[in-house]
C-alpha cells in the first residue's frame, strides 16, 4: 500500500549520496603542544559528519530522524535546508526547505509579541499577514500572560514554544524541526504533534529530529535511523524505533 501511495505522490526531496565534511579546531593536548608553522594545521580536525546518505521523500510524508548524539542528524538536516554545503553528492528539493530556526532572528530584549513580528518577517510574512496572525500565534503558544515581557525572561521551554508557534503558523512546503519538541510541557507537545499531523494532511513535508520515540511514532509516517553519519535503517516508525532503542540499550549494557 505504501509503495502504491508513494508512486502516486510526487518526490519533493531527493538526497543523493550526500557527504558533509567540515573542519574544526582541535583543543586536545596534542593540538596545544604543536609549535611553529605546524601549529595551526595540527589544530584543524576534519569531521566527516554525513557519509553517503541517499533517500527520496514524497509529498505529504512526515519523516522522523533518530540516532544517537553526534550521529550526523543535524548536519544532514542543515544540508537539506541549504545551510551546509554538501562536500559530495547533492540535495534536490521541490521548494525551499525551512528549518524551524526563527530563533536566530529573535532578540532577547524585545517582548514576545515584537519577536513574533520579527520572526514572521524573517520567514517571509508580509507585515500585515504577521500582524493578523499574532493573536493565533500567541494563543497557540499558551504564553498570553507573558507575551509583553522580554524574551530574556523566558525559560528554555517557553522560548521553544514561541519559536514553534511562529514557524508552525505559516504553510511550509518542507519544514525541518530539529529537537524543538524536546523542551516544553506535555500538553504543548501534544498540541505541536497535532499541528505537524495537520501539516502532513495539507500535503506539506515535515522532517522531525527527536530523541522522543513516542513523539516520533505518534507523528511520523516513516523513520530514518542515522548513525555515525550513515543511514542504517529506513522504514515503518515502530520497527525502526524499536531497533534503535534495542541497539542503544545493548550499548548501555556493554
Amino acid at each position: 500500500m505504501d509503495a502504491i501511495r508513494n508512486a502516486e505522490q510526487k518526490p519533493v526531496v531527493v538526497v543523493d549520496d550526500v557527504h558533509v565534511i567540515y573542519k574544526v579546531f582541535g583543543t586536545g593536548k596534542k593540538a596545544r603542544q604543536a609549535k611553529g608553522a605546524l601549529a595551526k594545521k595540527s589544530r584543524m580536525r576534519e569531521v566527516h559528519a554525513v557519509k553517503g546518505v541517499s533517500f527520496v521523500v514524497h509529498e505529504g510524508e512526515t519523516i522522523g530522524i533518530v540516532g544517537s548524539n553526534g550521529s550526523g542528524k543535524s548536519s544532514l538536516m542543515r544540508a537539506i535546508a541549504g545551510l551546509y554545503p554538501s562536500t559530495k553528492g547533492a540535495v534536490y528539493a521541490l521548494g525551499q526547505p525551512t528549518m524551524l530556526g526563527v530563533g536566530a532572528a529573535l532578540l532577547p530584549n524585545l517582548s514576545g509579541e515584537k519577536n513574533i513580528i520579527l520572526g514572521g518577517l524573517a520567514m517571509g510574512y508580509e507585515k500585515k499577514e504577521i500582524l493578523d496572525s499574532t493573536k493565533a500565534i500567541v494563543d497557540f503558544s499558551g504564553l498570553r500572560d507573558f507575551i509583553d515581557l522580554p524574551m530574556r525572561t523566558y525559560s528554555q521551554g517557553m522560548s521553544a514554544r514561541l519559536r514553534f508557534s511562529i514557524a508552525a503558523s505559516k504553510k511550509h512546503d518542507i519544514l525541518i524541526i530539529d529537537e524543538a519538541l524536546a523542551v516544553g510541557d506535555r500538553q504543548f507537545r501534544l498540541k505541536a504533534e497535532e499541528r505537524i499531523r495537520q501539516m502532513r494532511k495539507d500535503a506539506g513535508t515535515v522532517f522531525l529530529v527527536s530523541h522522543n520515540m513516542k513523539s516520533i511514532q505518534d507523528t511520523c509516517s516513516r523513520v530514518l535511523w542515522i548513525e555515525k553519519g550513515e543511514l542504517l535503517m529506513d522504514g515503518e516508525p515502530k520497527q525502526v524505533c524499536e531497533a534503535f532503542i534495542a541497539e542503544m540499550e545493548k550499548g548501555d549494557s556493554e
